[in-house]
């Protein structure tokens, strides 16, 4: 594995970058007007280092805030929200559609900055620029088709008229992790504003430069005052404050804190969708094109370091494909560069926060000692930076181990080999965790037969990841241990709705009328009831 030193990034005796992105992107100005969006109680709050992954050097400082800020937060967008929901859908469409070129524009700073805040490749900063682009450009365009009133059919035809309306919830609670700063920080959000709620937002605060940069941008497209508002600080503080005053909460995170905001929000009678862990297959089957499924075994297994939700962890070969696949992904594998750098040339970055690394070196440590073997990678690379690790294969990973099950959340896969499809599709379904699949085959029918026998929420063929994830109109999210609820389509924003049924009665009563004795009523009700059945059109 090959190396860059970071260009253009530089480290003062005090440990601050000085950098060019720093004094152009991250200046005091620009922080002072970055804090202007979090909402504090009290504006003498104490601050916070932000830490870059890649030097381990003080990007900046987000204010550390307190359940009263988070109380703040809540009436300001519950203030402000009936205003924005009054608009007309295709009106706040409109502010997406201008964010959506908005970031297209200044897509250099937000590259930078993912980068500077998360250590991620650019490339898997690119990543996040073009999906928040293709979510903001979907429900803005869409939202107004997704949330129209739908005529129902009544019980009387001709003397009921049913409309179903779509009623935002008032308030979305957003709590979003560090590893995708500005997708799941802003895309949720754009989705619930679509659908006429404001929003408060709880970034992690790994990510909280990222999400600020991004909902100034918003604001800049003419998102009314106060409509979204953040709070930056410890999850452990302002979750429960959030999800006690918001009206639905959306969060993305481990399956373990997820537990704790289901738990909560459930008290609460409020509703909730979670996106949680993952311990994602990808199943080459005895007709794969070898090269296409190494390439995208390099791809699904190493995009942002591991650090992806639904990055791919487990390899399930064929037997007929398994020594020269494993020989050709290790040859891929050492060829990538790692590298701190500001350009495309870096194949891969480096770990986001130092308890990632933690938990890498532990799976990696626990499957040495307990036999499994290390086909290449497997060591952590200070001299690159404070938290890169070498992209890691293994075979013979076992369930005694740590890394069998258990998300390992790193650049370290399992390669594992089976005999048929069965066997490749019982060992995919043989975990708690259901969020993402992949499945190469020649024959498109043979792998869709296999992908609907896997069970996980979205399934990508002859791709890692990509492919479901950037299908804007289809739901995506998981089953099992792997969360509850969906983004995308219509799923993703109708979430974010409460459904409204207005019935006007013309005419007859649904009562037996005043002229007919109940008794005739109930006889002629039944045989009514009996006729429509056989009316395509009254069914």
């Amino acid at each position: 594995m090959t190396n860059e030193h970071a260009i253009g990034m530089r480290a003062d005796e005090r440990g601050h970058l000085t950098s060019d992105i720093s004094r152009n992107y991250l200046s005091p100005a620009v922080l002072e007007r970055l804090r202007r969006r979090i909402a504090l109680a009290d504006p003498h709050r104490k601050t916070a280092p932000v830490l870059a992954p890649f030097t381990g050097g003080v990007i900046g400082t987000i204010p550390v805030g307190v359940p009263a800020d988070v109380d703040e937060a809540i009436r300001r967008a519950r203030q402000a929200q009936p205003g924005w929901a009054a608009r007309r859908p295709s009106s706040r469409g409109a502010v997406l559609v201008r964010f959506h070129d908005l970031l297209l524009d200044r897509r250099e700073e937000a590259l930078d900055l993912i980068q500077l805040e998360s250590g991620k490749a650019r490339r898997h900063a690119l990543e996040e620029i073009l999906d928040t682009a293709l979510v903001a450009r979907h429900y803005g365009f869409r939202a107004a088709k997704y949330l129209r009133v739908r005529r129902r059919a009544g019980a009387l035809p001709g003397l009921t008229m049913t409309r179903e309306y779509r009623q935002p919830v008032g308030v979305v609670g957003i709590i979003s992790p560090w590893n995708f700063p500005l997708i799941l920080g802003i895309t949720d959000a754009l989705a619930a504003l679509a659908a006429g709620n404001a929003v408060v937002l709880r970034p992690d605060e790994q990510g909280s430069l990222t999400a600020l940069w991004a909902v100034d941008l918003l604001y800049e497209a003419g998102l009314p005052s106060d409509v979204l508002q953040v709070v930056t600080g410890p999850g452990p503080e302002l979750g429960p404050p959030l999800i006690e005053g918001a009206d639905f909460i959306m969060f993305t995170g481990s399956t373990r804190t997820g537990r704790i905001v289901a738990r909560q929000a459930a008290e609460r009678l409020r509703g909730y969708s979670l996106e949680l862990g993952g311990k994602n297959p990808m199943l080459v089957l005895e007709d794969a094109d070898l090269e296409a499924a190494v390439d995208g075994a390099v791809r699904g297994a190493f995009v942002g370091a591991g650090q992806v939700c639904v990055s791919i962890e487990r390899l399930y070969v064929h037997d007929a494909l398994f020594d020269r696949f494993a020989k050709r992904l290790v040859e891929r594998v050492r060829e990538m560069k790692l590298s701190p750098a500001f350009d495309y040339d870096a194949d891969m970055g480096s770990l986001t926060v130092p308890r990632q690394l933690d938990t890498v070196e532990s799976h990696v440590r626990d499957a040495v000692e307990k036999g499994a073997h290390l086909l290449v990678g497997g060591r952590r690379r200070p001299d690159i930076g404070p938290l890169f690790y070498e992209p890691t294969v293994f075979t013979g990973v076992t369930p005694e181990m740590k890394m069998f099950a258990e998300e390992t959340f790193g650049p370290v896969v399992a390669l594992y080999r089976v005999a048929s499809d069965e066997e490749a599709i019982a060992r995919a379904n043989d975990t708690r965790y259901g969020l993402n699949a992949s499945v190469w085959s020649r024959s498109v029918r043979h792998a869709v037969r296999v992908a609907k026998q896997i069970q996980t929420g979205t399934v990508n063929v002859n791709e890692s990841y990509g492919a479901t994830w950037t299908a804007t109109s289809a739901p995506i999210g998981g089953m099992k241990e792997s969360g509850s609820g969906r983004r995308h389509g219509a799923e993703g924003i109708l979430k974010y709705t409460e459904s409204q049924t207005i019935a006007i009665q013309r005419g007859l009563p649904l009562a037996p009328p005043p002229f007919i004795p109940v008794r005739v009523y109930a006889s002629l009700m039944p045989r009514l009831l009996r006729l429509m059945r056989h009316i395509p059109g009254l069914r």
